[in-house]
Formats: C-alpha cells, sequence, structure tokens
C-alpha cells in the first residue's frame, strides 16, 4: 500500500547506479512522489542549493564525495525547513551506523531496498516532518504575536512616557518664593505615571494653599484622577478652584479646608465613576503671621523641622475622600515662626522598604529629617529621594513619593 501523499512531495535520489536509481524512481513515482537523480553527491548538493527536497534517498558508497560527506554538507546548508534523509548502505556495523547518525542521517536502509521497507520508511519521515513543520507554523505564529506585542508594547511605553510628560506638567513650578515663606515640590512616580499630586495656588497676597493628594492605587487610572482633580484645585483660575469661592463684588475668598475636603467628598462619589478613593492634605496659609489651618483626610501627618532642629508630627489623620457621602472632616492649626520648615509628604516615604523586610516608619523619618536639616531649601526634597534609594538598597520605590516642603521666613 502508498504512504499518503502529504509534507513529503519531492523526493531526491542520489546513487552512482543508473540501474539503481531506475528501480527506486519508478518506485516511488508510483506512489505518487516528484524524483529528482542525482549521480553524485555533489550534484545533489547543487541541486540542495537551488531548491530543498522534502526527502533524501542517497547511497552511501559513491565515487568523489560519499553519501556520508554529502549529507554533513547538507546539514550546514542554511535552509528555513528540515529535509529528511536517509542513507542507503550495505553496512551494518554499529559504528558505522554512528557515523551516519553523527553525520545528520535521520534513517538507514540496507541495500537492496525492499519496497515494503522503504514505503515504512517514508510513511515514519512523512509523520516526523508533519509535526515539524505544524511546529514551525506555530512557532512563525508565536513570533508573529511576538512581534505584534512588541509594536504594541512600545506604542503603550510611548504613549505612557507622553503621558508622564503631561503629569508633570501639573506641577510646572517646583520651586515657588513667596517672599515670606518659600515652597518645594516633589511628585515622583513609582510607574512611568502615578497617582500622587502635590501643588500650591494663591489666596491673596498675603495667603496661599497647598495641597498634597494620593490617589489609591497605581497606574494610568490613578494618574488621570490626578489630572481631574488637578482641575478642582486650579493655581491660574480661581474660579475654578473648589477651594475659592468668588464673592459679589468679583473678589475671592478661602473656603475653609476642611470644607473643602468636604466638597471634594461629593463631587468623587457624585460625578466621577470610579472606585479610587485619595487620601489629601489641605493647608491654608497665612504668610504673614505663619498660622497654618489644615484640613487632613487619611493622608501621613504633618511634619513640621523648628528652626532648633526639634521634630513634630501631629495631626487628627480622618477618612480618605471617596469613600463615604456626607463624611465630615475636621480641621486644626499649627503656627510657624522663622526659621521652621513644614513637610506634607505622601505614605511612599514613610512607607519605603529597608533592605529587609522593614519600612522607615514614622521614627525613621524623624531621623531622616535630621540629616536633611543642613540642606537647602531646593536641594532637600530631592535628596530625601536620594536616602530613600539608599535607605531601600538600590531596590526602587513600590509606591510613588511626593511632598511639598514650605519654609517660613517671617518678616
Amino acid at each position: 500500500m502508498a504512504p499518503d501523499i502529504g509534507v513529503i512531495k519531492r523526493v531526491l535520489l542520489v546513487d552512482d547506479s543508473r540501474v539503481q536509481r531506475r528501480i527506486l524512481s519508478l518506485s516511488l513515482k508510483r506512489d505518487g512522489y516528484e524524483v529528482i537523480e542525482a549521480a553524485s553527491g555533489q550534484e545533489a548538493l547543487d541541486i540542495c542549493r537551488d531548491e530543498l527536497p522534502d526527502l533524501i534517498l542517497s547511497d552511501w558508497m559513491m565515487p568523489g564525495m560519499s553519501g556520508l560527506e554529502f549529507c554533513r554538507a547538507f546539514r550546514e546548508l542554511s535552509t528555513d525547513t528540515y529535509g529528511y534523509f536517509i542513507l542507503l548502505t550495505s553496512k551494518s556495523e554499529k559504528t558505522e551506523v554512528a557515523q551516519g547518525f553523527d553525520a545528520g542521517a535521520d534513517d538507514f536502509l540496507t541495500k537492496p531496498v525492499n519496497g515494503y521497507e522503504l514505503r515504512a520508511r517514508i510513511s515514519a519521515a512523512e509523520r516526523i516532518l508533519r509535526m515539524e513543520r505544524e511546529l514551525t507554523d506555530k512557532n512563525k505564529v508565536i513570533s508573529e504575536t511576538l512581534d505584534e506585542l512588541q509594536r504594541l508594547y512600545d506604542s503603550l511605553d510611548n504613549d505612557l512616557l507622553a503621558a508622564k510628560k503631561l503629569q508633570q506638567s501639573l506641577v510646572p513650578e517646583r520651586f515657588k518664593d513667596f517672599d515670606r515663606a518659600a515652597v518645594s515640590l516633589l511628585l515622583q512616580s513609582s510607574g512611568h505615571v502615578g497617582g500622587d499630586l502635590v501643588g500650591h495656588y494663591k489666596i491673596s497676597d498675603t495667603r496661599i494653599g497647598l495641597y498634597a493628594i494620593d490617589v489609591s492605587g497605581h497606574g494610568i487610572s490613578s494618574a488621570l484622577i490626578t489630572a481631574r482633580l488637578a482641575g478642582y484645585l486650579s493655581a491660574t483660575s480661581p474660579e475654578h478652584n473648589v477651594a475659592m469661592h468668588v464673592l459679589p463684588d468679583g473678589t475671592t475668598t478661602h473656603l475653609p479646608p476642611a470644607e473643602v475636603v468636604a466638597r471634594l467628598n461629593e463631587i468623587i462619589l457624585d460625578e466621577m465613576e470610579t472606585e479610587h478613593y485619595f487620601t489629601m492634605l489641605l493647608a491654608d496659609v497665612d504668610l504673614a503671621t505663619g498660622h497654618v489651618i489644615l484640613a487632613q483626610a487619611g493622608h501621613p501627618h504633618p511634619v513640621i523641622q523648628r528652626a532648633d532642629g526639634s521634630i513634630e508630627q501631629e495631626g487628627p489623620g480622618g477618612l480618605p475622600v471617596g469613600l463615604i457621602p456626607g463624611a465630615e472632616f475636621s480641621q486644626f492649626s499649627i503656627d510657624l515662626n522663622k526659621g521652621d520648615r513644614l513637610f506634607l509628604l505622601s505614605d511612599g516615604v514613610t512607607e519605603c522598604p529597608d533592605t529587609g523586610n522593614g519600612l522607615l516608619g514614622e521614627e525613621g523619618l524623624e531621623a531622616l529629617m535630621v540629616d536633611l536639616a543642613g540642606h537647602d531649601l531646593e536641594d532637600t526634597l530631592q535628596a530625601m529621594v536620594w536616602k530613600l534609594d539608599e535607605f531601600s538598597g538600590g531596590k526602587g520605590f513600590p509606591d510613588d513619593v511626593s511632598g511639598i516642603l514650605l519654609e517660613y521666613r517671617g518678616d
């Protein structure tokens, strides 16, 4: 019974004996194969360079290039598909058979060739080549899929880089001198984009507003919330700032910080279709007196570094924004004297991991503040990032790190 014609269609028959080629050629053609004949190994190699056959039947003993040498040269050809190689030989010693396999032969047929055995060996070759072609096709699909994924990743990465620039633009002034005080801002995402936001806005000639926000989660969805919140606390359009109230005469006044946080709580629950919530510190700073009124909504406590180096951390804590409808938020006040510094930092600072399983924590933060006391205002927050990186052993930050530093100068 003839084998099914599948992946094997073209057979190269190599033998210096014209009679042997004729006998095998007639048998193969009756079974439906296209047969190409070569009288020497070199002629067969030239044929393979032009077009690779599916199956090669080659005599071992030939003048010039032997079947063994031809097999080695054939395997050295650069090809996209696999060619099955059967050596025809009268050799049966194990060492000689091992030589054939080592040269790249896939199978052997003993001469004179039996027709039934030939068909059985070709059927075995058919099964192997079919699996090889299927594997090649699947690998091609996988390769094409990986290429497409890489293109999508590159496109997404470019979009995220653009989003990162856009998010960083939400904090255009990283340092601002208000005469009686100066403010430095830090915004460093753990990924391309993050959920932290810091900023300031002018209330009057003698008052400024400061806000530090940490949206739950990471990545794009959190970043979109920060962009929306930046609009609600606009520094350029007081009429769009929820913290500001426009009076009938056209002037503006600042609402109590606790009321502002309550308004944001209503907005995120009523207007934003999101499961995100955020923590926040909002401060109304009187530059003339150093009096600061703050509302704390689940954000880490503000840190005051007095001019004498002493550290204070205080605040009521409070609920995050966007969890409970009608939630009430409290406020408290602190007084700054000349040379005092006020830090509003995200939990990415206190929850920075060390080289083991520990975190920086509030005590570690106080120790860090002591080390930062001698730094210039503009350099302090960046120096803090370097010290945190050293503390974590260079592992990077699992959470966004952001903060506001206000230094009060007085009159």
